[in-house]
């Protein structure tokens, strides 16, 4: 009886250092911010920020920001022959997406404290703000590869040929030009996350989104132009929480 009494004692103290322990891995909100890489950019899709808060021991309200350049879905990198720089052929503007969103992150595994993974179903939705900013070239002037002026591609203006074209403009010049482009958006995901710290947040997300713009959106004037942008996505994130 007594070494009963034992094993039992010493079972109870270790159900209670689990819970304990268990316990101390509870938060109440974090905030992570990552790196995207998605069908419709380009090595680097944009950028990520999120806030969230328990609702409840499954629930999380979740406020988002993204920062993305959306590429049209036939866009091709060309080299000049002349200068061996990049340019798109046929773009004519960009789009740099600001995204709000506001969702619900649900917490369908828990990760125990130092190990495993804490998996939620991602849902979240908002509006979009779309800077239709031109796209600048560099080009010859009389045929000369040492005289050249930047302005925006024009797919009418017989001096923006192939031949003629030596690269593309500065980064981010035009972009005080942008015309203002309002929409909605809206993902579902599934959000992995590994961090062995109670204080720190690192992990993955992967998911669809739908970016949907009131109207089409001019980024390569002589193909067809759509105003509806679905990306299949990668974020991998890191951030902190209490």
């Amino acid at each position: 009886m007594k070494h009963v009494l034992t094993v039992a004692a010493v079972l109870i103290a270790f159900v209670r250092a689990g819970a304990q322990t268990q316990d101390s891995y509870e938060y109440n909100s974090e905030f992570t911010w990552g790196i995207n890489k998605n069908s419709a950019g380009g090595l680097i899709g944009g950028f990520v920020f999120k806030k969230a808060r328990k609702l409840n021991t499954t629930t999380l309200e979740t406020f988002g920001l993204e920062i993305m350049n959306v590429k049209h879905p036939q866009e091709v990198r060309y080299v000049s022959p002349y200068t061996g720089n990049f340019y798109i052929y046929g773009k004519s503007n960009y789009l740099y997406a600001l995204r709000l969103q506001y969702g619900r992150d649900f917490i369908l595994f828990t990760k125990g404290p130092q190990q495993g993974v804490e998996i939620k179903a991602v849902v979240a939705a908002g509006p979009s703000i779309g800077f239709v900013a031109p796209y600048y070239i560099e080009r010859t002037i009389d045929n000369s590869i040492w005289v050249s002026r930047r302005e925006q591609y024009d797919p009418y203006n017989p001096n923006h040929s192939f031949s003629k074209i030596l690269g593309t403009g500065n980064l981010f010049e035009g972009i005080g030009d942008s015309k203002i482009q309002p929409g909605v958006n809206g993902k579902v995901a599934l959000n992995f996350e590994f961090g062995f710290l109670k204080s720190q947040v690192t992990g993955f997300e992967v998911g669809v989104l739908v970016d949907s713009y009131f109207k089409d959106v001019n980024l390569m004037p002589s193909l067809e132009n759509k105003a509806i942008f679905p990306t299949v996505f990668f974020t991998l994130f890191y951030g902190s929480r209490k």
